[in-house]
């Protein structure tokens, strides 16, 4: 089966994009990192992007305005000029309108750092400290227009020490990000993944370190 062509979009530095970048150098891996998109002209992570021989682009949102969506006409674009099959967000800090999302249903995969439902939106660390939490984590999910409650494809979790710090929990979860992030593209990159009544399901054997990161699992193990 071809490898399916990917895009990683960005903002900044690009951390789960290396991560992804670096699980897609196997060639049995079901997905290509073809293009790495960023928003910002000064994002670190393009320069990491093209010193991996990977292709990279910019659409500066600043140069819209306001104009949210001719900023995505521009991102769907280059997107479709470059036969890109999967998006990856990767530290992208840009609110996505519904009309975006539409053109990439189940095709837009996100990173969270926080066990979701809990603690969406920003700051997710220090909120989990500070709401007394045992266990922290990080979580992929598909893309849907409301802020962080797209169906879960993975899901990991960290302890949380009484003595934490919000930097500190954030290493911890940032390692495990980057552990979970390539598993729930390589299952959608092989059409492993469907979602039934709101809920990802995962066909095909896994393995036992990669099962305890899966919502639902179906058929033999």
């Amino acid at each position: 089966m071809p490898r399916k062509r990917t895009a990683i979009l960005i903002s900044g530095r690009g951390s789960n994009m290396t991560a992804l970048i670096e699980a897609a150098r196997d060639r049995d891996y079901p997905a290509e990192i073809a293009l790495v998109l960023s928003n910002r002209p000064d994002a670190d992570g393009l320069q990491r992007a093209a010193d991996a021989g990977i292709e990279t682009a910019m659409v500066d949102h600043r140069t819209f305005g306001k104009d949210r969506l001719a900023f995505e006409r521009a991102l769907q674009d280059v997107l479709l000029q470059h036969r890109i099959e999967i998006v990856c967000l990767a530290g992208f800090m840009r609110i996505l309108t519904a009309w975006f999302v539409a053109q990439w249903p189940e095709r837009m995969l996100n990173i969270h750092p926080a066990l979701l439902p809990a603690f969406k939106g920003l700051d997710t660390h220090r909120r989990a400290i500070e709401a007394g939490v045992t266990e922290h984590g990080a979580t992929v999910h598909f893309v849907v227009p409301e802020m962080d409650s797209g169906p879960i494809i993975a899901q990991g979790r960290v302890p949380v020490h009484p003595d934490d710090t919000a930097a500190a929990l954030a290493a911890r979860v940032l390692a495990l990000e980057h552990r979970i992030y390539p598993l729930a593209l390589k299952l959608v990159a092989s059409d492993r993944v469907h979602v039934t009544n709101g809920r990802c399901v995962i066909t095909g054997a896994i393995g036992p370190e990669d099962a305890a990161y899966l919502p639902a699992l179906a058929g033999p193990q």
